[in-house]
């Protein structure tokens, strides 16, 4: 027996139909999971500043946070917070709370703040954010322009980025995503499709469609242990702005390297420590004291307080060349570059 070909053309197409609409359904379920374990932890920061200069009037500010802890920490944006005489927290279930600024440190736009609790209040589990891949799932949850508990989807557009915070100070290894950013929505968590926070919601380009950015979780973990620790981050400073770049195959078999990535140096600072040290641009940063530097987030991790005035072997690539040379990291001044 014949089957018409329109009746053979139908079945095909409700095939691939009922395909599509599975693949949509994955999709939405993933992204309802995700939020539904999350939402509960994100929050909405209300922030009243002092009176502007000449006026008598005190300027309000918003913003978003999230839990990382049972007992009440959160995390959020630097600019959020800054220079605020009250903040106050409201939860998913609009529960409201005064709070504390435990830490600021605007040279990465990330602040942590403190409510109290009679109760466990729920929080977010950190993700990893150096094993992110471009195209995954990205999920954004926050307040913009003070429209709570707002979602926002996409994928992970592109890894690596720099912005420049607003004290000047280069942020390295920021996430790009397409996942819709807006005033308010600073500060909340950029989550992926298991429901793990990857990064720290920061900023957007208001002129592009949906080129937005979040510090990556990674660095936020480094930052929320030297705020615990000191109240403040300290940074030995080296004065380099740089890229992270691979090395290839043969020049790491070569010269027995540990990392087939290194730090591509850009730009030097006149009178920096390594400038003195004779670091020229265009040299690749491989390691220093033996401990391999595989990247931007790296060598921010290994110049933590315990480099600042200790002398140490710098390696570098130099065009095909391994040099070695001295370098004597210093505290990285109040919003230095």
């Amino acid at each position: 027996m014949l089957i018409p070909q329109w009746v053979a053309n139908s079945d095909a197409s409700d095939a691939q139909g009922e395909r599509d609409t599975s693949l949509v359904d994955a999709y939405s379920g993933a992204v309802i999971g995700a939020l539904e374990r999350v939402s509960p932890a994100v929050a909405f920061i209300d922030v009243v500043h002092g009176a502007a200069p000449k006026s008598q009037r005190r300027t309000r500010g918003s913003g978003s946070g999230f839990l990382f802890t049972p007992d009440g920490y959160l995390l959020t944006n630097s600019h959020v917070v800054q220079g605020a005489q009250e903040i106050t927290v409201r939860l998913n279930d609009d529960t409201g709370f005064g709070a504390d600024l435990v830490g600021n440190d605007p040279d990465s736009d990330l602040a942590v703040l403190r409510i109290g609790s009679p109760t466990a209040l729920p929080y977010v589990a950190f993700g990893d954010s150096a094993k992110l891949r471009v195209g995954q799932v990205a999920i954004a949850i926050g307040n913009p322009l003070g429209y709570s508990k707002t979602v926002t989807t996409g994928v992970v557009s592109a890894l690596g980025r720099t912005l420049r915070a607003t004290p000047g100070r280069l942020m390295h290894d920021v996430i790009q995503t397409d996942a819709a950013l807006n005033p308010g929505n600073s500060g909340g968590p950029l989550v992926d499709s298991k429901g793990l926070v990857i990064g720290v919601n920061t900023a957007m380009i208001p002129q592009a469609q949906s080129i937005c950015f979040a510090t990556g979780i990674d660095t936020a973990k480094w930052v929320i242990a030297q705020l615990f620790a000191h109240g403040r981050v300290r940074r030995a400073y080296i004065g380099v702005s740089g890229a992270t770049v691979p090395i290839a195959t043969r020049v790491v078999r070569h010269f027995g390297l540990s990392s087939n990535t290194a730090v591509h140096v850009l730009e030097l600072v006149a009178g920096s420590p390594a400038a003195l040290a004779g670091v020229e641009a265009g040299d690749r940063m491989i390691a220093i004291d033996g401990l391999s530097i595989d990247g931007i987030n790296g060598l921010q991790r290994l110049l933590d307080a315990g480099w600042i005035g200790r002398e140490g072997e710098l390696q570098l690539l130099r065009r095909s060349t391994l040099i070695r040379v001295k370098i004597r990291p210093i505290e990285m001044p109040a919003h230095g570059r």
